[in-house]
């Protein structure tokens, strides 16, 4: 580059480019493109003229002619656009320095498509933003590599390809705005495979017995393991389907009955106790690996409650404002500046025996380490968190990504583990206790970082367990004992972080794809949250059956981890990225042959079923609301159908919930009172959200509606009186005033249970309230606490005038993140811009496409003056046309709304 050139360099992000401009000089330019500037068309409305009636279009791929994409502009994109190419009129060189991935390699490249320059242009690419790495990336710039754009853009099509011709088919079969996805579908079965083994688990109980036992002075627990020479019974010895002991191990374990366990407990008070052996040996752990894009996602989830998508969006603000490294990478390499800068952290913050003798050097275990260079690890001048002007979950996650970091060069941990077996002659045979303990000898790395917790202190006192000096043939003294009842646990659901560590083991997407992965699958209704765990729903299930039962290898761990594999060699040129395509979606054997042939092979009534095998008599269906029950009475024969509870997950259907249902629906609904204002029946009704109260069976007069209450979970419908009813019906229920403000102050029931509210402050009442009895004083007092969660949204900046509407353009601050709020609209602000530092242009740049402004607005609004007359007329019509009688009751069952919608 000759001295003076005036340099265009195009980043993803104003964050970034703000960084970046920082360390180069006055001619360079830093604009931010704001992600990719171009992508297949999303609607059809985004489909050019000239193409829109070939019959690829809606697939925006012409797979007839080399699979070729068909790009679009977004509207939004046009003003970015515009800057870019006035600015490049200015330039004497062009230089892209988006993301070091894939990703970043594609969005470079489509700026070059679009933008077409005329001036020199190179690929700047880097792995952490400071001064030392973006001028050695500046002086050494390279071309594009069109093996990661082809890579992309094979992915990129490929998951079009899937996405658009198996969502198409599953709408038809099953319900509207359900999809399918090349890795989506293969985790959602992974959900879906482990809530059916829950289905059929059948649980066992089984007994133990625990001693308290003293020697010395020092007391310490053990439990009992085997009687006479067999093993007692545990969890892992029983049968998951049957609830009884595997055949397998019925000869070889003794299953305690309480009988047996309260003998041993009675005997074992005066009999003699002895040391049988005791052994004693060293542990040593080492450091985990710095973090990749999947383990820091675990990791987060684990001790700071983060999902996968809101711990990259944290991450990606950190890199761009230059405190950490690139942070989607599967490589745990560090560079030996960064080992040297950690151990220099060790020595300073925990002196030289925390040390490691030597550097420590991790190596990637997945062939596939190939999406960037090094691990996550904070900036190379390793500012302590304590220095750092962060807050919040940002300090959190950049706290979690320093310590562990720095434990990778600290000195190993030596514990002594000790196991000692101590036996007592009962009747029934000789009895083995066991205990153990442990001591740690030198804390080492853990005195730093434990992973799984939040506090390394706290957590090395939890793994200590004493016990005392003890030698072979030394008794010791019975203080107490007692019988414990135990039963066989369920497999576990999968939190985030269990199933990214899956699909990190299968080979299944990419650490790119991992959040993207999980939110979509939450996002569709295939499976939600559920205190941290994933639960899919029915409509899960039926997705993954038709998937199973016609496209299977499309949701195979083995055929989706080649797929992947085969992308990779895309990436590495090994491999042509247009014959894999076509030979994966042409032919007999493709996937579109499939889709045509399997088409008519499914029947929708089935596919929209779900058949368990453990409940007889039971069809659970997809219904336009939701899922609902189809059961057959053994007895009479009859068809009797209903709402599944919306919070009812697919395993905790039993036969008991079923019976309860049905004979809800068989009594009709229940009058529990009379409501002594409107002289109308209180009736106790079951939807999808769950059993609900009914003022009556006629709408109202003036709103048209229905009177309904959901009832608090509190609440067993069982035990509601009729003065309970009434008191329910009536909410909301004004308190009183608020001493300061004079507004009042009401209690009532919402989705997420009962509450009281003051001036738009909503507050969950405590387990220890009840919402008919709450009063006043109480619910001053809960107004009064600090609120910890659920805030109202805090305003940040404000930018000035939009200047279409006249309306304050404002940053909030909200629970997902921050926003831009124009009049009454909302507009999420992209995860690349930094809240503080955007400017008005920036933010008109974003909300342009979604505030309506000039004759648009007025247009818009006329409309609607419109639609609300013609609303008003028709509803005077109807009124008049209304029959003098009461209708007929309707019986509310799962095909109508009214049975899904308490």
């Amino acid at each position: 580059m000759a001295v003076g050139q005036n340099i265009l360099i195009i980043v993803e992000s104003p964050t970034k480019a703000r960084t970046i401009r920082k360390f180069l000089g006055k001619n360079c330019k830093v604009l931010a493109c704001m992600g990719h500037i171009r992508d297949l068309p999303r609607k059809a409305a985004e489909i050019p003229a000239a193409v829109k009636k070939e019959p690829w279009a809606r697939l925006g791929v012409n797979v007839d002619k080399d699979f070729e994409p068909l790009y679009v502009v977004s509207a939004q994109k046009n003003k970015t656009l515009t800057e870019l190419r006035k600015a490049m009129k200015e330039a004497d060189a062009l230089y892209l320095a988006t993301d070091e991935d894939r990703e970043g390699e594609s969005i470079s490249w489509h700026l070059v498509q679009v933008l077409k320059p005329k001036i020199p242009t190179k690929r700047m690419v880097f792995h952490e933003i400071t001064a030392p790495a973006i001028k050695e990336a500046f002086a050494n710039p390279r071309d594009l590599d069109l093996r990661l754009v082809h890579a992309q853009e094979a992915r990129r099509i490929l998951d079009r390809l899937v996405g658009y011709t198996l969502s198409p088919l599953i709408w038809k079969k099953i319900a509207y705005g359900l999809s399918a996805g090349r890795v989506q579908s293969v985790a959602l079965r992974a959900l879906v495979g482990l809530e059916k083994e829950r289905m059929v688990f059948k649980r066992a109980h089984y007994w133990g017995v625990h001693a308290d036992l003293l020697k010395g002075g020092g007391d310490f627990e053990a439990k009992l393991t085997s009687l006479g020479e067999k093993k007692i019974a545990i969890g892992k010895d029983f049968h998951d389907r049957s609830g009884e002991l595997a055949p397998e191990r019925k000869g070889s374990v003794v299953l305690l009955t309480e009988e047996m366990a309260k003998s041993i407990q009675s005997q074992a008070a005066s009999k003699l106790w002895t040391v049988k052996d005791i052994e004693e040996k060293p542990v040593t752990r080492k450091p985990a690996p710095p973090f990749i894009t999947s383990t820091l996602q675990q990791e987060a989830n684990r001790k700071l409650g983060l999902s996968a998508k809101e711990t990259m969006r944290i991450a990606q603000s950190l890199y761009e404002k230059g405190f950490i490294t690139y942070m989607r990478t599967d490589s745990v390499n560090l560079s030996q500046a960064a080992i040297q800068s950690s151990r220099d952290c060790v020595e300073k913050l925990f002196g030289p025996k925390f040390l490691n003798s030597s550097p420590r050097v991790f190596k990637s275990k997945s062939k596939a380490a190939q999406e960037a260079h090094e691990a996550i690890r904070p900036s190379l001048d390793f500012t302590p968190p304590s220095e750092m002007k962060l807050s919040g979950k940002d300090l959190a996650l950049y706290e979690l990504i320093w310590m562990r970091t720095v434990a990778t060069q600290m000195a190993d941990a030596s514990q002594r583990q000790v196991s000692v077996h101590l036996n007592v002659d009962c009747k029934e045979g000789k009895a083995d206790f066991y205990a153990s303990g442990m001591k740690i000898i030198f804390p080492g790395f853990l005195k730093a970082y434990v992973e799984g917790s939040d506090d390394p202190d706290r957590a090395l006192a939890n793994r200590e367990r004493f016990l005392p000096d003890l030698k072979q043939g030394d008794t010791v003294d019975h203080k107490d004992s007692k019988v414990t009842q135990h039963e066989t646990k369920p497999p576990a659901r999968y939190t985030e972080a269990a199933l990214i560590q899956l699909m990190e083991k299968e080979g299944i997407g990419r650490p790119s794809t991992y959040a993207a992965i999980v939110s979509t699958i939450i996002d569709r209704g295939y499976a939600k949250k559920q205190r941290n765990v994933l639960v899919p729903t029915f409509t899960g299930l039926a997705v993954t059956d038709l998937m199973q039962d016609h496209f299977n290898e499309f949701v195979d761990f083995g055929f989706t981890s080649k797929m992947e594999e085969e992308l990779d060699k895309i990436a590495s040129g090994e491999q042509e990225y247009i014959p894999y395509l076509q030979k994966f979606y042409l032919g007999n054997t493709g996937l579109r042959s499939k889709v045509e042939s399997e088409d008519d092979k499914i029947d929708p009534e089935k596919a929209r079923s779900i058949i368990f095998d453990h409940i007889s008599n039971l069809d659970i269906r997809i219904g336009k609301y939701g899922a609902y029950f189809q059961f057959t009475d053994p007895n009479s024969g009859e068809i009797i159908k209903a709402s599944v509870p919306e919070d009812m997950a697919p395993a905790d259907l039993t036969v008991d919930s079923i019976d309860k249902i049905v004979e809800q629906v068989k009594a009709g609904p229940v009058s529990l009172a009379v409501d002594p204002e409107t002289d109308k029946k209180i009736f106790l009704r079951t939807g999808s959200y769950g059993p609900y109260l009914q003022l009556g069976d006629i709408p109202d007069e003036e709103s048209g509606k229905l009177k309904r209450v959901s009832i608090p979970k509190t609440i067993e419908p069982d035990t509601i009186t009729s003065d309970m009813a009434i008191k329910l019906i009536n909410l909301p229920r004004t308190l009183g005033e608020h001493p300061e403000t004079g507004k009042p102050i009401i209690t009532n029931t919402g989705r997420f249970g009962p509450y009281v509210m003051h001036d738009g402050d909503f507050r969950s009442l405590k387990k220890e309230d009840s919402i008919l009895t709450v009063d006043l004083v109480r619910a001053l007092e809960i107004l009064a606490m600090p609120k910890r969660s659920r805030r109202k949204a805090a305003a940040l900046r404000d930018l000035g005038e939009h200047p279409g509407t006249k309306n304050k353009i404002g940053i909030f601050d909200g629970p997902y993140g921050p926003y831009f709020k124009v009049g009454k609209t909302n507009v999420a602000m992209p995860k690349e811009m930094d809240p503080q530092k955007v400017t008005l242009q920036e933010a008109l740049a974003v909300v342009s496409s979604k505030v309506d402004t000039g004759k648009a607005a007025a247009k818009s609004s006329k409309s609607t003056k419109k639609r609300a007359v013609k609303k008003k007329a028709k509803k005077k019509t109807a009124s008049k046309m209304a029959p003098k009688t009461a209708p007929k009751t309707v019986k509310r069952t799962a095909d109508n709304k009214t049975a899904n919608t308490p």
